[in-house]
């Protein structure tokens, strides 16, 4: 293995003769060209040819994949589904923003026609969904929070104090007493993070 050196989506990297393209090339013309940012990699393996592949470095890598566990805040609510910004995925903070998507009918497994939005998230509450879909081209996601350990983990009261989960569908404000619907998830240890 030899040191990784930087290289930029569609650079030449060298001719189809020194080396066999891998993941994150192509080969056009007789020449390997990178087709991600990232760094080079070049392998010896069995083939006489060592293999040319690009890999990204381990920030700019991690995506939400279907199956996985995110952690996203919500933007905004309608009848229909709640907006939301893909902040983590598993305990992995992302650079950028995604956006998804938790349509009325994936926020609890069960009596999916009597689930009303409003009652299950507010604009602001801290969320783990699982990505079911990976959307359409405006990289929005679905989520879905069918399962008990999914929906909402932080919620803060109208009175802006951080709610406490008193039920699978209430949340409660420590200082006023106020109750609030929430799909409230049953947390795992490993998602907490103090």
């Amino acid at each position: 293995r030899q040191p990784l050196s930087p290289c930029v989506a569609g650079e030449r990297l060298c001719s189809t003769e020194e080396a066999t393209a891998g993941s994150g090339t192509y080969t056009r013309h007789g020449f390997i060209f990178s087709s991600l940012a990232g760094c080079l990699e070049r392998r010896n393996e069995d083939s006489e040819l060592p293999v040319v592949s690009v890999v990204r470095d381990s920030e700019s890598q991690v995506l939400p994949n279907v199956g996985v566990v995110v952690t996203c805040k919500v933007c905004s609510i309608n009848s229909r589904f709640a907006k939301v910004h893909i902040l983590y995925v598993g305990s992995t903070p992302l650079k950028s923003t995604f956006r998804g998507t938790i349509r009325r009918e994936d926020i609890r497994a069960t009596e999916k026609d009597k689930v009303e939005v409003y009652k299950s998230f507010r604009p602001s509450d801290i969320v783990l969904a699982k990505v079911i879909s990976l959307g359409d081209a405006q990289s929005n996601y679905l989520l879905s929070t069918a399962e008990n350990e999914l929906g909402v983990v932080v919620a803060r009261s109208e009175a802006g104090v951080q709610m406490v989960p008193i039920s699978w569908c209430e949340m409660q404000c420590p200082r006023t007493h106020t109750k609030e619907f929430r799909k409230v998830a049953r947390v795992q240890p490993q998602f907490l993070q103090t």
